[in-house]
């Protein structure tokens, strides 16, 4: 019998499993990493924003890229460790939904977000003297709306279709709602989903992959013919964005792979940690990276942490 999704209240997480009391554990340790994220995130946002000798547009592009992983790693922590402690793995139809939007325009605003800086360090490593013309404030901020608005719209787009599915069922074969699960539910006509999926998997797929390497090209080409000094800048800025880059690309490529083929033959734990890769890693992975390996950054850590035990030790 065909079920209208406005009918289908709620839906069964079927990837979850009886781990008996090792639950606890589970739920310690998906707890410290989201509080190490919220610390991590929070306090580089903070030190990017009080610090005025780093309101560059390579760290406000890195504001921008550790807000929106508290927003990606929000959208799915408390929802796991509510359900690691639950014994029936249900979910409402809205909350569902809520979910999918909150992880898809997580992505999206990611991959975007990676491209600009990309771009910047294009501008700043290719065209050091003309930079600061080139990235003007104008520019940056139309640059940082386009990473959030164009993807929260279309991510809305998304959500529009498939909530006006009929579905078959109400199972998921997942531990978090994923869009392509529930249109594999659908008993109708999924072509709009399928070509509006396929035109958005251009534009946020191809589309930067084609951008991120006319970039990393182009610095190469100047790194190549250029002095010492300019190969040093590029290896210290483009490192960590690199890093990041590889790091996002491997996780969306494991949450591809788990939602397309079959993983039955994979146990059940790995299969869960790939399937959470591209929001746990990530917003674990970007502050350790940048912190360590920018130089301004790792400076200003040292000169808030180190100045606040000197403060507290002539106290």
């Amino acid at each position: 019998m065909i079920i209208n999704s406005t009918q289908v209240s709620y839906f069964i997480l079927s990837a979850y499993f009886d781990t008996g009391m090792l639950k606890y554990l589970y739920f310690t340790i998906i707890l410290c990493l989201y509080v190490l994220i919220i610390l991590s995130n929070v306090f580089l946002i903070v030190l990017i924003c009080v610090n005025r000798s780093l309101h560059e547009p390579m760290y406000l592009f890195l504001c921008s890229l550790f807000v929106n992983q508290l927003y990606g790693s929000t959208g799915l922590f408390p929802f796991i460790l509510l359900q690691i402690l639950k014994d029936v793995h249900t979910v409402s139809f809205s909350l569902c939904v809520l979910q999918i939007y909150c992880l898809y325009s997580y992505v999206q605003v990611e991959i975007i977000n990676l491209t600009v800086m990309s771009y910047d360090r294009y501008l700043s490593i290719c065209f050091p003297l003309q930079y600061h013309t080139r990235m003007t404030q104008n520019k940056i901020a139309v640059l940082i709306a386009v990473v959030w608005v164009y993807p929260l719209l279309t991510v809305a787009v998304r959500r529009y279709l498939t909530v006006s599915l009929q579905l078959c069922g109400n199972i998921i074969d997942k531990i978090y709602c994923n869009n392509y699960s529930i249109v594999k539910l659908s008993c109708s006509d999924t072509t709009d989903n399928n070509i509006y999926g396929l035109i958005n998997a251009f534009i946020f797929i191809c589309v930067p992959a084609m951008l991120i390497l006319y970039s990393y090209m182009r610095i190469l080409k100047v790194c190549f013919s250029g002095s010492k000094q300019t190969r040093h800048k590029a290896v210290s800025t483009c490192t960590p964005h690199l890093a990041s880059l590889i790091n996002f690309t491997l996780g969306c490529c494991f949450e591809i792979v788990q939602s397309r083929f079959n993983m039955n033959h994979v146990p059940n734990m790995l299969r869960i940690f790939l399937s959470v890769y591209f929001v746990i890693l990530q917003p674990v992975f970007n502050p350790m990276v940048y912190g360590m390996k920018m130089s301004k950054i790792r400076v200003k850590c040292n000169h808030l942490l180190c100045g606040k035990r000197h403060l507290d030790s002539e106290s």
